[in-house]
């Protein structure tokens, strides 16, 4: 079976994607920093979309939880290990991210080490991944995800932090398609969601309420594994609207 390592899968948009996956009988490695929650993850997708390989109880596929911090290189090294004992790496999903400051500030008030946490997480830590990975993932012919942020593209008060970080995530997204043209690179932007991490980045949001959950949008995402589709950038909302 297919094997995805996915970042951040302990909620939000990474839980979704790992629960969109585990339903297509694809294996999974998770991350998280928060073992208990990540755990928890992992053994309801286990409880929901098992399929009884490798030895589990009936109806449940490998799900590995990896708890730790995507900066970390000893952390990464495991994951790849866990996958590879999967069978290899298919699709890395680089969902981790970080803010910054919580909430988001003006660029006057954001705190140097604020960005320099962004950076590491949003940048660094999905170009470490992806070095570790690129072997089995060229042996698979797989695929790269890294999920972004319009405000890599637009100018947002309070977001020049982290869309700077999302803005760099991208061109290393368009520059690894250009070097690796037998994977394919998406760099998606699932647009505002109804998560933690948006709730943090704007506490207070007026129209939080009726911002879609991860969940509404995750099977868009997925129709870019489902169907092939060439590398490139792309957007959830357009995506839902293509259906």
């Amino acid at each position: 079976m297919p094997v995805a390592i996915i970042t951040g899968a302990s909620r939000g948009l990474g839980r979704a994607l790992a629960a969109g996956l585990a339903e297509r009988g694809w294996d999974l490695v998770l991350d998280g920093r928060n073992a208990d929650a990540l755990r928890s993850a992992a053994r309801e997708l286990e409880r929901q979309y098992g399929d009884g390989r490798a030895g589990s109880a009936p109806g449940r596929p490998p799900v590995r939880a990896v708890p730790g911090d995507v900066t970390s290189p000893g952390h990464r090294t495991e994951l790849v290990a866990a996958a590879r004992e999967l069978g290899g790496v298919d699709l890395l999903v680089n969902n981790a991210s970080a803010l910054g400051a919580e909430p988001l500030v003006p660029l006057a008030e954001l705190p140097v080490t604020g960005l320099r946490e962004a950076l590491e997480t949003n940048v660094t830590a999905p170009l470490a991944l992806t070095q570790e990975a690129l072997v089995p993932l060229r042996a698979a012919r797989g695929a790269v995800l890294n999920v972004s942020s319009d405000a890599a593209v637009e100018a947002y008060p309070t977001w020049g932090g982290y869309g700077a970080s999302k803005a760099a995530l991208e061109q290393l997204s368009a520059v690894l398609a250009q070097e690796e043209p037998e994977l394919r690179v998406w760099w998606v932007d699932p647009g505002d969601l109804r998560t933690a991490l948006y709730a943090a980045a704007v506490p207070d949001d007026a129209d939080f309420a009726d911002r879609p959950l991860p969940e509404a949008v995750a099977p868009a995402v997925l129709r870019l594994l489902d169907e092939g589709a060439p590398s490139g950038r792309y957007t959830a909302p357009a995506l839902r609207e293509a259906r």
